[in-house]
């Protein structure tokens, strides 16, 4: 909302990246990590991240890592559901899983479409 205001003041049209991240409400911080969609992942989902990735990530600060393990990440998620087996201690559901896989789509679209470098 906020770049909405200064964009209007400014005059300048908002990018697609500005854009994206106004669609799924998505910002970063130091202190905390990316927040998306009103939800502090870092807070919220490390100890999921952890899991699902086989304990490669235990933040989501490094998208770049998070590009790389999402593929690990997606498939552990597919076999949770498809044998409908949840880890009960990190509060896993159908439900909760294809949450997670949306938000994991977000960050990797995200640093796919406007931070990684192409070759």
């Amino acid at each position: 909302m906020l770049n909405k205001i200064t964009a209007l003041f400014k005059g300048k049209k908002p990018t697609p990246e500005d854009l994206y991240k106004e669609q799924y409400q998505m910002l970063y911080t130091d202190e905390q990590g990316f927040i998306v969609g009103g939800i502090i992942l870092n807070d919220a989902l490390s100890a999921r991240l952890e899991y699902l990735s086989n304990r490669r990530l235990s933040s989501f600060n490094d998208l770049s890592k998070l590009y790389d393990v999402a593929i690990i990440i997606n498939e552990k998620i597919d076999l949770e559901i498809a044998n409908q087996r949840f880890i009960a201690h990190l509060g896993n559901t159908e439900e909760n899983l294809l949450e997670f896989k949306q938000l994991i789509k977000i960050l990797t679209d995200y640093y796919r479409n406007f931070q990684r470098v192409r070759k």
